[in-house]
């Protein structure tokens, strides 16, 4: 796929599944072996923030690689890793994701978020309760460059 189309690709996974909350677009949109990773990081999140909204700011891509910037916003209305419903908001929380496209699927993605307060933490997709802000990747290919 071209880079445009790489970037179609992830700008229709944000729209259907993320703002959408369609989740039969997951199988369409992720490689099988990560889908259910996809699924399982999306409902909670969707129950817990029922009516957040991730604008896009910015895509850019380079191969097969497309990066993300984003803005969310939404309201605690259901329990979140643990916690009941606070009523409380957030508000246009940025966010920085990568996503590896081959083919025609989404084969990878990870990113970073700003906090309420300005700092930085990690988004591990495939974990709800972050362990650090080392990227978690949803497979366990070291990033090109990377040092083992």
């Amino acid at each position: 796929m071209s880079v445009e189309a790489n970037k179609r690709l992830v700008a229709r996974a944000v729209a259907e599944v993320i703002n959408g909350d369609n989740l039969d677009a997951v199988e369409q949109l992720y490689a099988p072996d990560i889908a259910q990773a996809a699924r399982d990081w999306v409902v909670p999140f969707r129950e817990a923030f029922s009516d957040v909204r991730m604008e896009t700011v910015q895509l850019v891509g380079e191969g097969d690689t497309v990066v993300g910037h984003f803005r969310c916003s939404g309201t605690q209305t259901g329990m979140w890793m643990g916690r009941p419903p606070t009523g409380r908001a957030f508000r246009d929380v940025r966010e920085v994701y990568w996503f590896t496209v081959r083919g025609d699927r989404i084969v990878e993605w990870w990113g970073w978020r700003t906090t309420t307060i300005g700092a930085v933490s990690c988004v591990p997709p495939a974990r709800l309760t972050p362990t650090g802000c080392a990227p978690r990747r949803l497979r366990g290919s070291t990033p090109r460059g990377a040092r083992t």
